[in-house]
């Protein structure tokens, strides 16, 4: 049996805060470093998630493209032996000219994907649109990220763009590469919750899942969520529409985070504010980090994963594996996806790789990217001293690439996910569920 492959990764998003934008390769130094291609070469890396942004590409009119950045580094990537899987919108909002529930962003980001598919007729791997369900969340729902909407609506016209632009992005770059690919990445949790709070997290389980329901074709009138999208200004021929002319991924992309899976609990009194989740006249409920809450049994990313294999027989792939902590717990973190991946792949799972991501590290994810310049995180290379440097993790991700194995003495020790210590609450009903 083949062993899991390992993908690489750089944290690329462009986002878009009120009338200001902020860029994570210009924070990391990677737009003016075309030599950390190399340095990514020397993992032994042989497919990386990398970066053709609509914003960067074309920020004023898709008619007076710059290829410039995006020439140099799609042809140093070929010199090394790297296979890019091209992302075209990450967590961005799209140029100015355009915006995520815009009427003319499903036609813009098409007619982008055709010109990059013809420009580099090689590449083979796509992600039109990173994590659209996150990005609609945040964009749409939490008024975090532009357009900054708080409500219901906004949230399904975003994430209906996301997922028709999605459709036809890929019907445009086929168009000119006929076996291209699409790799869909999307977060992957599982809210759990007080017997009180079982309606809410029933509903968020299945809005997890509503990318990949989108594109599958799986949002029909029996679908649970079909109301919910109706009720919020989905039209029904809309919904037919996907239903009709899919657009499977090739691949799942999963990105699973230590935070990804939630608790609710409807006492309240018992966390900070910040995890209060208030409605116009009260606070409802809070939500918090399942791993920090006792007498949670997490779901974890092993049986997570053969969720999505059960659900969708689609090809897996851990496109984001990365936690900002100490260097042995990041360590300990690579090891719980590959074992994870390769038990999977023992169990007969199709699952391709995981995916070492922000491999020059992160900016300011600590406020979601609300606070430019305030934190930085690390990854396999550690970019404070303002060149990347090797961090242990090289040793590591280099030795998985190459042989799919490393044995260290840290790894021995369970992550702090998996400990005793890592309970900063306790919730107080007898019983939790997980919708």
């Amino acid at each position: 049996m083949e062993k899991v492959d390992v993908w690489g990764g750089i944290e690329c998003t462009i986002r878009r805060v009120g009338n200001g934008y902020s860029d994570q390769l210009v924070s990391s130094g990677h737009r003016t470093r075309i030599d950390d291609l190399n340095l990514f070469a020397e993992l032994g890396i042989r497919k990386l998630r990398y970066p053709v942004l609509w914003e960067q590409v074309a920020p004023d009119s898709l008619d007076i493209p710059d290829w410039t950045w995006t020439d140099a580094r799609m042809a140093r990537l070929r010199e090394v032996g790297i296979d890019p899987i091209v992302t075209l919108l990450h967590h961005g909002s799209g140029p100015r000219y355009t915006a995520l529930h815009k009427k003319n962003f499903v036609a813009g980001l098409a007619r982008f994907a055709r010109m990059v598919a013809e420009r580099y007729p090689w590449v083979k791997h796509y992600t039109p649109v990173n994590e659209p369900l996150t990005t609609a969340r945040f964009s749409g729902l939490y008024g975090i990220w532009y357009p900054h909407a708080l409500d219901d609506k906004t949230f399904v016209r975003i994430q209906l763009n996301h997922i028709k632009g999605t459709r036809a992005a890929m019907r445009a770059i086929r168009e000119v590469t006929p076996d291209a690919l699409l790799v869909q990445t999307e977060d992957l949790g599982k809210t759990h919750c007080t017997p009180q709070l079982a309606g809410q997290a029933e509903f968020e389980n299945n809005r997890r899942w509503l990318t990949f329901d989108l594109l599958c074709g799986r949002l029909n009138q029996q679908h649970p969520l079909w109301d919910y999208l109706r009720d919020n200004g989905a039209s029904a021929a809309e919904l037919l529409n996907l239903v009709k002319t899919p657009c499977p991924p090739d691949i799942m992309g999963i990105n699973h985070y230590v935070t990804s899976e939630r608790f609710l609990d409807d006492s309240t009194q018992h966390f900070p504010g910040h995890h209060l989740c208030r409605s116009a006249e009260r606070v409802d409920y809070a939500d918090v980090e399942a791993v920090r809450v006792r007498l949670v049994q997490l779901t974890g990313l092993h049986n997570l994963l053969l969720e999505a294999w059960n659900r969708y027989q689609l090809p897996l792939a851990v496109t984001e594996v990365h936690l900002d902590c100490t260097r042995e717990e990041q360590m300990r973190w690579v090891q719980y996806a590959w074992d994870a991946a390769t038990q999977l792949r023992q169990e007969g799972v199709d699952m391709r790789a995981i995916t070492i991501w922000s491999l020059l590290g992160a900016y300011d994810w600590n406020s979601l990217l609300t606070q430019e310049g305030a934190f930085y995180e690390s990854g396999v290379f550690d970019m404070r001293s303002g060149q990347p440097r090797k961090t242990a993790l090289f040793k590591m991700v280099k030795s998985l690439a190459t042989t799919g194995q490393y044995n260290h003495p840290l790894l021995q020790t369970k992550g702090w996910w998996e400990r005793n210590d890592r309970f900063r609450y306790h919730h107080h009903c007898p019983t939790s569920k997980s919708s």
